[in-house]
């Protein structure tokens, strides 16, 4: 980056973070450092909302994600409309009629102090290492552009984010929020116009489009019924819709949103939109991703996308096979691109024979390449002692290596204004779980406001802290938008069931739900170290087993009507 791309990068950020500070001047209250005093409008949620489930790993992952395996994942977020409309017509009366300061606090109405206090630490284990891998993202840029070490940035990234929230508070994230959100789309808007620009003249959008879909990358729906498939319309539908009804409904991160709202019908509204716009967004985030591999076929792209265990390995004994496999990489890729050129022009000629055939030949080449980049992985990571993944640099690279000044600064502080939105409602979301449902609960009774604020702002250090401590291994997980997906997958289940179990049948007492949630999530968990489904089907299969188990354990260890008058 040059002196241009700093000036943007830093007054951007700086405009942001100080916009919000002065924004929670009067945040003196517990109800208005986490929850605003409840008086923001519909559209301040809708965009809290979709800048806290937007995080860096989206912006940075996502394209990457498209790169290497096509726009398939866009079907993950199918189930999203239909778990808003659950939403609106349930969770947010709810939460709103009890006036809940987190979304936990009405388990121990319904059932008792145990449950509350089992969902609050599913919630704050599955919360803080999805926050890790959030930072992650964040300190991978700075690593890259600084050529520092990743635990450094890693430190850095989540420490900055940390100041803001412990000054700020929930008013500060949602001014913060809608700033963050305009920026965003203008910078993702103009990474897609210069991807174009850049591709050679007689190359249009729709010939990018065209070659990447003849080699698999705009594969956008897929209508199989494979338990095994990750991606595809019905795991979207049915386990996207439980992880998204569970994310939004359970998960403090984004309820703490909602309930900001200075009404049940601004809450409403500012979910509903989200559910409108959060398909078309990250459709088209990931078509940043395929328009990228199609810039790709017609310029030679890094062996390894990741630049500082490269530069590593090239100091090392293992230097001379990497320049090997890079000389390989080259002439395939040489090879490669005159096929593309040839079926560029098939397709203008509308030959299906000759495409047909230049798709064969592109297919096989593709595979060539892939084996040639996951042995120079398996070369990276023995000479550097580490294990390497660049999935989540694809996008990182791309942009710091084509696009003009000023653009680059842009979309640097576009991917670190999103961590910023997201790990600070994290981290706050933590803050809230912990201090109400923990420490006001069971630790620090009646104490007066300041106390609690206070103590806020210690448990909101105390997590940032963790979090950063998680994020120094997040390489391990490959590519981050997975990660998070796959991590929440594993407790989102779980959680819905206790919820729903709360809502919808009232005949079952706390004993049964938290015996069920436990056995629930034991069995989830072996589900997915057995690899015995695709990730999404997680949350249907959690949330099923905690209705059942608690069903069967009532009926069989019926809890005394007395105990279940406080849920009802």
């Amino acid at each position: 980056m040059n002196w241009i791309d700093w000036i943007v990068l830093l007054l951007t950020l700086v405009i942001i973070v100080g916009y919000g500070i002065y924004q929670s001047k009067k945040d003196r209250t517990i109800s208005s450092y986490l929850l605003a005093d409840r008086s923001l409008p519909w559209y301040h949620i809708t965009l809290s909302v979709m800048a806290t489930q937007a995080s860096a790993v989206t912006f940075l992952s996502a394209p990457g994600q498209a790169y290497t395996d096509g726009m398939r994942f866009v079907q993950f977020y199918f189930g999203l409309p239909l778990a808003m409309v659950v939403l609106c017509i349930t969770f947010v009366p709810k939460f709103h009629t009890f006036r809940s300061v987190t979304a936990y606090e009405f388990l121990e109405k319904r059932f008792d102090l145990r449950t509350r206090g089992l969902t609050s630490f599913l919630f704050l284990l599955q919360r803080a290492l999805s926050t890790g891998l959030s930072i992650y993202a964040p300190a991978l840029i700075l690593s890259s552009i600084l050529g520092w070490d990743i635990l450094y940035t890693n430190i850095l990234s989540g420490a900055a984010v940390l100041l803001y929230t412990v000054v700020g508070g929930a008013r500060a994230l949602s001014y913060t929020h809608l700033l963050q959100m305009g920026i965003v789309t203008l910078g993702m808007i103009a990474a897609g116009v210069m991807v174009v620009h850049l591709l050679p003249p007689q190359v249009s959008f729709t010939d990018a489009l065209n070659v990447a879909g003849k080699m698999g990358k705009t594969n956008a729906i897929d209508f199989t019924f494979d338990l095994n498939s990750r991606y595809n319309v019905w795991s979207g539908l049915i386990g996207g819709f439980f992880l998204q009804l569970s994310y939004f409904g359970t998960d403090q991160s984004q309820v703490g949103r909602y309930l900001t709202g200075s009404s049940v019908g601004q809450s409403r509204l500012g979910l509903a939109m989200n559910g409108l716009l959060k398909i078309p967004m990250q459709f088209l985030i990931l078509l940043v991703g395929v328009l990228v591999f199609a810039f790709y076929q017609f310029t030679t792209p890094p062996l390894h996308f990741d630049a500082i265990p490269v530069n590593k390995t090239l100091q090392t004994p293992f230097a001379g096979q990497y320049r090997e496999l890079e000389s390989k990489h080259e002439a395939l890729q040489l090879a490669k691109r005159a096929e593309v050129i040839k079926l560029h022009e098939r397709l203008e000629n509308g030959d299906a024979t000759e495409i047909a055939a230049s798709r064969k030949i592109l297919s096989e080449a593709e595979k060539e390449v892939q084996s040639l980049r996951k042995e120079s992985a398996g070369l990276l990571s023995e000479a550097t002692g580490t294990v390497v993944n660049d999935v989540n640099y694809i996008f990182l690279r791309f942009i710091t290596d084509y696009l003009p000044a000023g653009l680059v600064g842009l979309l640097i502080a576009v991917i670190l204004l999103a961590c910023m939105g997201s790990v600070a409602s994290a981290y706050q979301s933590l803050a809230s779980t912990t201090v109400v449902d923990f420490y006001r609960r069971s630790i620090a009774k009646n104490k007066s406001e300041a106390h609690y604020v206070t103590a806020s702002r210690l448990a909101t250090a105390f997590w940032g802290i963790f979090c950063m401590v998680v994020a120094q291994y997040a390489s391990r997980f490959g590519s981050m938008i997975e990660a998070v997906n796959v991590l929440g997958s594993l407790f989102y289940g779980v959680t819905l069931g206790i919820f729903l179990t709360a809502f919808y049948f009232r005949k079952i007492g706390g004993r049964a739900v938290f015996l069920g949630a436990i056995i629930g999530e034991l069995f989830v968990v072996v589900s997915h170290i057995a690899d015995l489904t695709a990730f999404l089907w997680l949350n249907l299969i959690g949330c099923v087993l905690v209705i059942l188990f608690a069903a069967v354990i009532e009926k069989v260890w019926p809890e005394p009507r007395k105990q279940l008058t406080n849920g009802e």
